[in-house]
């Protein structure tokens, strides 16, 4: 799967800086450097040098490739250039500040004070970054139609297809589009669909566009019906009158017979243009995210007293379980404002009565099962452990259905204000296999993610049919999941890998979720002022 990746815009500013220059001020230039491994950094960019100037607004964007999935982290390091050399180990330092890439979307902007490399405040200096994302994110609703199309089938009727055109810089045209086939009609109407502006047209409204419509044919063959050339200012015409009409003109027929008109009509009902939001159009937006955690405390794991199990906590102090915590939920940290996170255990038996709870607090309060920080949830799971018997079965939809309690309320909401993330770690078979499929197709109407984390070695066989990669999960019922919102992966796969593996691998798919839910109910970030048709 491609890398969920987008251009994000750093501007910079800072305020109240050191002044190092004696006669004048400092002349201030910020570099931005991303820390690869251990403490290793790496410059990516750095502004120009302004002048004379404690409080510096400068002009030059640094522009970062930024990936939800991992966590970037960035240095800002502020220097006194009073030479000509690249070096600028040589100049006055003025201070730096130290973040993630997703604190600075997540904020849209951030303000902090600059330290010096001994941890105290550069004077009274802070630093201000604002992000925004590169992007033209318009696209075109579309909805066509044809009539009278030429019939190049000799046993029943063409099967037609439509097939977009973009011009490029060198003159020759790029597919950008192809609809869904309808057989045996010569006055088809396609599905709705919706292609990327500045994939049609680069953006330009008076750009060419190539529209060919083909007979669809089994071997590859597809028979040409006509082709014509217009552009998203004649086509959007039918978003205000009547349809936008073009005859398709088939240039082998025209040249032989000199009756020929055309080989049908191509109509747009609908083509208009509107703001697509991105994930983060929503995050900055003010869309937050909630993550709520659910561990498996099921007798398969084995005591925790013995080293063998897979709630055992090494001299260490991690195991499976707590790895899982860490990788995934200091990623997802940085877009949750208040970090309070809700954690539950499954498949134990709990004091004082003793009986087997499938959605228990980890802090054991019901009232609030809220951890502070991923730390709160790691000192939760470990103060947890020796108060409570493991025992089964292993039934996941009693968690499922608490968080989609949250969700169902979130859903109710006139904006994209709340999305849910459910991250469950689990070392076993499912015992509530139907339950569970009905959970997560009623879950997948809702703004959640389900991520399933497998521990151990079992077979995860059930958890892979859930993720619904390979075909559309369905209730026992037959009603289909409207979306894919479950992401297994198993553990083990990433035991040797660099830490941010796992956690890049289970957050990959998130940012598309998320859009995919919101965009299909045309909702708009919190923040935002309406989503209007664009002329």
């Amino acid at each position: 799967m491609a890398d969920c990746v987008t251009k994000v815009e750093l501007s910079i500013s800072c305020l109240n800086l050191l002044d190092k220059d004696v006669g004048s001020k400092s002349d201030p230039l910020c570099a931005v450097l991303m820390n690869t491994t251990g403490n290793y950094w790496v410059e990516i960019g750095r502004t120009e040098r302004v002048q004379n100037c404690l409080d510096p607004k400068f002009s030059k964007k640094i522009l970062v490739d930024y990936y939800f999935e991992q966590i970037q982290k960035l240095k800002f390091a502020v220097y006194d250039i009073d030479n000509k050399t690249i070096d600028l180990s040589d100049d006055d330092f003025l201070g730096e500040f130290q973040c993630t890439l997703g604190q600075i979307v997540s904020n849209r902007k951030l303000t902090r004070p600059l330290l010096l490399r001994n941890g105290r405040p550069a004077g009274k200096g802070t630093i201000t970054i604002f992000a925004e994302e590169v992007k033209d994110n318009r696209v075109v609703n579309f909805e066509a139609q044809a009539r009278n199309l030429d019939n190049k089938d000799f046993f029943g009727k063409s099967d037609p297809y439509l097939e977009f055109y973009r011009l490029n810089e060198d003159g020759k045209w790029q597919m950008v589009h192809r609809t869904e086939v309808i057989n045996n009609n010569l006055n088809p109407s396609w599905r709705p669909f919706r292609i990327p502006l500045r994939s049609l047209c680069s953006g330009d409204l008076q750009k060419s566009v190539k529209v060919e419509c083909y007979d669809y044919d089994n071997d590859g063959s597809h028979d040409l019906i006509g082709i014509f050339e217009t552009n998203m200012d004649r086509m959007n015409a039918a978003s205000h009158n009547s349809p936008a009409e073009f005859e398709c003109i088939n240039p082998k027929k025209k040249q032989k017979k000199k009756s020929y008109k055309n080989s049908g009509i191509v109509s747009f009902k609908l083509c208009q243009i509107v703001k697509e939001y991105s994930f983060l159009d929503y995050i900055m937006g003010g869309c937050q995210m909630n993550f709520t955690v659910g561990v498996d405390f099921t007798g398969s794991n084995g005591d925790p007293r013995s080293p063998d199990s897979l709630h055992h906590i090494s001299p260490n102090g991690l195991n499976e379980y707590l790895m899982a915590i860490w990788s995934v939920g200091m990623v997802v940290q940085d877009y949750d404002s208040d970090k309070l996170f809700p954690a539950f255990g499954f498949g134990a038996q709990i004091p004082p009565s003793w009986q087997v709870s499938h959605e228990f607090p980890l802090n054991f309060n019901p009232a609030s099962p809220f951890c502070s920080g991923v730390q709160g949830i790691v000192d939760a799971y470990r103060n947890c452990l020796p108060q409570v018997k493991l025992y089964g079965p292993t039934n996941f939809s009693p968690i499922i259905n608490h968080v989609a309690g949250f969700g169902a309320a979130a859903a109710q909401q006139p904006t994209a204000s709340q999305y849910y993330i459910l991250l469950i770690i689990t070392d076993g078979v499912i015992t509530d296999l139907d339950d569970t499929r009905r959970a997560i197709v009623n879950a997948s109407k809702l703004p959640m993610s389900i991520i399933i984390i497998g521990v151990g070695g079992a077979d995860f066989s059930a958890m892979e049919f859930l993720d619904g990669d390979d075909g559309v999960l369905r209730s026992p019922t037959g009603e289909m999941a409207i979306r894919d919102i479950v992401q297994f992966v198993p553990f083990r796969k990433f035991q040797n890998a660099p830490k941010e593996a796992l956690a890049q691998s289970v957050l990959a798919e998130l940012p598309q979720q998320v859009v995919s839910y919101f965009n299909t109910r045309k909702l708009r970030p919190p923040n935002e002022t309406p989503n209007e048709t664009c002329d």
